[in-house]
């Protein structure tokens, strides 16, 4: 799936894609995609084609979130999680960041 993922927004014109690993982070998902559409309407369809690929695919329905405004829309694949952003929301929320961090060496400097 992650792949799919990749492929499909780096083929629809996506910006700054990244893939966080997030085995030994977190139970909710293997990987977390981040990326930029250029506007509203490139957020929406971006979302929107990826949504559908997955589905052509056999890989089932994504729930999707954010859709309508399309700020920042969140597709939940299962085994990987796709947050898509116009740049200025990106920015404020720096998901990718927070995400990124070394949480073992963290735990361990609180302990």
């Amino acid at each position: 799936m992650l792949d799919l993922v990749m492929t499909c927004l780096d083929d629809d014109k996506a910006e700054e894609i990244v893939s966080i690993n997030l085995e030994g982070k977190s139970a909710i998902a293997d990987h977390m995609v981040v990326a930029s559409g250029r506007s509203q309407r490139h957020v929406g369809a971006l979302a929107d084609h990826l949504t559908r690929r997955m589905k052509e695919e056999g890989l089932g329905n994504a729930r999707v979130e954010g859709l309508p405004q399309a700020d920042w829309v969140l597709i939940d694949g299962g085994d990987v999680i796709v947050h898509i952003f116009r740049p200025e929301v990106r920015e404020f929320y720096k998901l990718e960041k927070m995400w990124s961090a070394d949480v073992t060496a963290e735990r361990i400097a609180v302990s």
